[in-house]
């Protein structure tokens, strides 16, 4: 298993009327500890794009514990749980600055082949990166 940890700080413009992050952007927060777990490894979404792999967005679960307020600086803790073959998944875990655990979430993204528009397996120097954590 893999593991990162970010920090984001709650933007005025990601709350709603009650100072709490709207619930549409968690899926952002989510993606930023992807991204950022990603160039952790060595690499990134640019990277793989220039490459001829995309990775879209297949399904998104999210279970809300409390809320996130504006100017609350959130860790987004990020897990891949299993090597990737044509799907990675991540699971994510959202604190406030309490350390408290206020959110969970998984999203599951296919590897596509950008000219075929076709499923394709993880490039290989990405799993390379990751095979030290997965043995």
């Amino acid at each position: 298993m893999f593991t990162f940890e970010t920090k984001v700080r709650v933007r005025y413009a990601e709350t709603d009327q009650m100072g709490y992050v709207y619930y549409g952007n968690y899926a952002t927060y989510y993606e930023i500890g992807r991204v950022e777990m990603m160039r952790s490894l060595g690499t990134s979404y640019k990277a793989l794009e220039t490459g001829g792999v995309m990775l879209p967005v297949l399904e998104m679960q999210t279970r809300f514990i409390k809320p996130a307020r504006y100017d609350e600086a959130l860790v987004i803790r990020v897990h891949l749980r299993e090597m990737p073959t044509v799907k990675i998944a991540f699971d994510y875990e959202l604190f406030n600055e309490a350390g408290e655990l206020i959110n969970t979430g998984k999203t599951t993204l296919a590897f596509i082949d950008m000219k075929r528009n076709k499923p394709c397996r993880a490039p290989a120097d990405f799993t390379e990166r990751l095979q030290p954590y997965f043995g």
